[in-house]
């Protein structure tokens, strides 16, 4: 009927006809999840499936080697080329 609201179970969602589905905001949240995030999608079995983040390996690796060098090492390495 129109107008009428569904009473869902918490945490549950339903696959469309168009196989989309919406994740529940406890389970979107608590896996700290953004709108735009890239999901990866692998089977675990008959009505088992497990998306993952794939991460930006650029952004995630990104100044892990910070304090190694001295500050400036690189600028005078640079200027031994000149």
């Amino acid at each position: 009927m129109a107008g009428e609201v569904r009473k869902r179970l918490r945490g549950r969602t339903t696959i469309t006809s168009k196989h989309q589905v919406t994740i529940p905001l406890d389970a979107f949240r608590t896996a700290g999840l953004a709108a735009g995030d890239s999901l990866q999608s692998r089977v675990l079995g008959p009505g088992r499936v497990l998306f993952e983040r794939v991460g930006d390996h650029l952004a995630e690796t990104a100044g892990i080697f910070d304090g190694i060098y001295p500050d400036h090492a690189v600028d005078e390495l640079r200027n031994e080329w000149d």
